[in-house]
């Protein structure tokens, strides 16, 4: 090999170098999201084997700051 042809193998390499650091984001953002995809999908399908929950028969009291906001909503200003 003479001096052209190392240069020239030089230049290449660098420059498949430079692509493979510009497209390896992006190759790895598409697998990922594959992934999250795959998931998501995958959750869904379970999510529709399992039967509807059903609501207890114990009666539920509202926390203190649902009392508080029923309290302040029910309240009207009256301007004269």
């Amino acid at each position: 090999m003479n001096t052209n042809q190392i240069e020239a193998l030089i230049g290449m390499t660098a420059t498949f170098g430079i692509l493979v650091l510009l497209i390896l984001p992006s190759v790895i953002g598409l697998v990922r999201e594959r992934r999250i995809d795959r998931q998501i999908r995958e959750a869904q399908e379970a999510r529709e084997d399992v039967p509807a929950q059903k609501s207890s028969s114990r009666s539920t009291v509202p926390s203190t700051a649902t009392w508080y906001a029923e309290g302040r909503r029910s309240k009207k200003l009256v301007s004269s």
